[in-house]
C-alpha cells in the first residue's frame, strides 16, 4: 500500500532539474544483463537503493536480490512490490523489526514508495481532487475531516465537521464491516465525480454533486488570535502541509505578524493532518516559532550512509554532492517575529516526517508540548530520485536537532518523558479553531490554567482503534489524497 496519505518529511524535485525525469540509468554505469526498458527501470530501482538508501549496507548483492524477479499486470504495481522488499532487510534493533516496518501493513513500507511523480505536483501545491478528506467520528459517523479552501468541496460550502449521511448509493456507515468501508473508499478515491447529501451542526441537511478538480491547496486551513482574558492572548494556525516554500511564505509572514501586532502570549500550532512535505518549509516556519535567542544557532544535523558521506557514490544523480554532516546543517535565521518561551504542537497519528522535523528542532530551545496522540513516526527523509518516467522516494538521510535527539521512529508520545504535554483525543464534530474542540480545548485550559483538560470525548485519533473496528489510519491511507514524508528540495555542491 502506497505511503501517500495525508501525513511525512519532503520536497520533490531534487537532483535534477525542476521535475524533469532523468532518462540517465545506473545500469549505463555498471554492468548488469542486457535487456528491456523496464528490466533497466527494475534494475535501477535496486542500484540507487544499493548506493543512497540509508540502510543499503542490509541489502543483498544484486544477484541474490534479482529486481528482475518483480512482476505485476501495471509496471507501477512491480516496482512497489520491489520497493517494498527493499526495505525489509534493515532491522531497528530496538524493536526487532524493520526500521521501515508498518503495523498496518507488515511488509510494506513505511516509509519508501515509487510513483508517476503525482507526489511532485502534490507538494509544489497543485493537486487533483475533491478538497476534503472523510474521517470515522464513531463506528457509524462518518466525518468531513478537513476541507481546502477553493477546492471543489470548499466551493459547495462543506466544513469541517458536517456529517456525511450519505454518499453516492451508501446510506449507512460501518467501519466495522470491510465490504461497506470498501464502498466508501472507492467513491472517495477511486472515482472523479461524487455525490453526498451532508448534516450541519445545527441539524439541516444539503445534497452536493462534486467533481475532481485541480486547484492550489492553501495549507494553512485556518488561523486566529484566542484572548483567554487575564492578558492571554493565543495564536492558533492549522498548518495541513509542507507545500514549496514559495506558495506559502508571504502567507506564514502576515499570520505571524500578525500575532506580533496581538501581542500574543502562547501559540498552538495544529499539526494534526499534516503528513510532511519540503524540509525547507519546515525550517522557515521553525524560524518563525523560535526565540530570538536562536539566531544564528544550529536548528538540527542530517546524516546520509558511509558511501554517500565519503563522498564514493558512483550513480548520476547521487554522484558529485556534498553529503557530509558539516556541509548538510541547518541554522535558525535572524527573522524571529515571535519571543515566546514555549510553543503547543496538535498532533496525532496523521502528523508525520516534516512535522515531526519541526517540532524535534525546537525542543533543544522552547519548552515544547505536544497535545493528542503518538505521531506517525519519521525521523528519515528523501529526495525525489528520477528512473524514467517513475520518481523513486526511499530514505537517504535522517536529522537529529542540535542536542542530538532523534531516533523517533516509533512516534513522538504525548505525555511522555520525552514529549511533555497531554493525551487526547480528536474531535472531528468540531470545525478548526472551536474552542470547544477538544484538542483545543485542552491545550487552551493548559494555558489558562496550568493543568490540561481531562477528556470525555469518545471521537477518535488517527491512531486509535477502541470502537472502531478499522484502524483510523488504514482508512486514511486509502481515504485521504494527502503525503507522509519528508523531501529535500535541492542539495549542495
Amino acid at each position: 500500500m502506497k505511503k501517500v496519505l495525508l501525513f511525512i518529511l519532503l520536497g520533490v524535485a531534487v537532483f535534477s532539474e525542476g521535475c524533469k525525469k532523468d532518462k540517465t540509468s545506473p545500469t549505463d554505469a555498471i554492468k548488469t544483463p542486457p535487456g528491456s526498458t523496464f528490466d533497466l527501470i527494475r534494475d535501477s530501482v535496486y542500484l540507487y537503493a544499493k548506493e543512497a538508501y540509508y540502510w543499503h549496507d542490509a541489502l543483498p548483492d544484486y544477484t541474490t536480490f534479482n529486481p528482475r524477479q518483480y512482476t505485476a499486470t501495471a509496471d507501477l504495481d512491480a516496482l512497489t512490490k520491489e520497493v517494498n522488499v527493499i526495505s525489509q532487510y534493515k532491522i531497528n534493533p530496538v524493536t526487532g523489526k524493520p526500521y521501515e516496518y508498518s503495523p498496518l501493513d507488515p511488509g510494506e513500507a513505511k516509509y519508501s514508495f515509487i510513483d508517476d511523480g503525482k507526489i511532485s505536483s502534490e507538494l509544489n501545491s497543485v493537486t487533483g481532487d475533491f478538497g476534503f478528506a472523510p474521517f470515522y467520528s464513531t463506528a457509524t459517523d462518518l466525518r468531513v475531516k478537513y476541507v481546502y479552501a477553493g477546492s471543489p468541496a470548499d466551493n459547495a460550502g462543506i466544513k469541517r465537521g458536517y456529517k456525511i449521511t450519505a454518499m453516492n448509493s451508501i446510506t449507512s456507515f460501518n467501519s466495522g464491516d470491510a465490504t461497506n468501508v470498501q464502498a466508501v473508499i472507492d467513491a472517495f478515491s477511486n472515482s472523479t465525480s461524487i455525490t453526498m447529501t451532508l448534516q450541519r451542526p445545527d441539524g439541516t441537511s444539503f445534497n452536493v454533486s462534486l467533481n475532481v478538480a485541480v486547484y492550489t491547496v492553501n495549507p494553512i486551513i485556518t488561523s486566529k488570535v484566542i484572548d483567554l482574558g487575564n492578558g492571554k492572548k493565543v495564536g492558533y494556525i492549522v498548518f495541513n502541509s509542507f507545500v514549496v516554500l514559495s506558495n506559502v511564505q508571504s502567507k506564514l509572514d502576515a499570520i505571524f505578524s500578525g500575532f506580533a501586532t496581538s501581542g500574543i502570549t502562547d501559540l498552538i500550532v495544529d499539526l494534526r493532518y499534516d503528513g510532511g512535505g519540503y524540509v525547507e518549509t519546515a525550517q522557515y516556519l521553525d524560524g518563525l516559532i523560535a526565540p530570538s535567542s536562536t539566531s544564528g544557532k544550529l536548528m538540527y544535523n542530517t546524516y546520509y550512509n558511509d558511501v554517500l558521506t565519503a563522498g564514493n557514490a558512483t550513480l548520476p544523480q547521487v554522484k558529485g554532492f556534498d553529503f557530509s554532516v558539516k556541509g548538510n546543517a541547518a541554522y535558525f535565521g535572524s527573522s524571529h517575529p515571535l519571543n515566546l518561551s514555549r510553543v503547543f504542537f496538535i498532533v496525532t497519528g496523521s502528523t508525520a516526517s516534516a512535522s515531526e522535523l519541526t517540532i524535534n528542532s525546537l525542543r533543544p530551545y522552547m519548552n515544547v508540548q505536544l497535545v493528542g496522540k503518538t505521531t506517525y513516526g519519521k525521523p528519515v527523509g528523501f529526495f525525489a530520485i528520477n528512473i524514467n518516467k517513475y520518481q523513486l522516494y526511499t530514505p537517504e538521510f535522517e536529522t537529529k536537532n542540535s542536542a542530538g535527539q532523534g531516533g523517533y521512529y516509533t512516534g513522538m508520545v504525548p505525555a511522555s518523558t520525552d514529549y511533555p504535554g497531554s493525551i487526547a483525543n480528536d474531535d472531528v464534530t468540531k470545525d478548526f479553531g472551536d474552542v470547544t474542540e477538544n484538542l483545543l480545548a485542552t491545550t487552551l485550559n493548559y494555558i489558562n490554567t496550568g493543568a490540561y483538560k481531562t477528556s470525555s470525548i469518545t471521537t477518535q485519533s488517527l491512531n486509535s482503534t477502541n470502537s472502531i473496528a478499522v484502524d483510523q489510519s488504514t482508512l486514511a491511507t486509502q481515504m485521504d489524497r494527502g503525503f507522509k514524508g519528508m523531501i529535500l528540495k535541492g542539495k549542495r555542491k
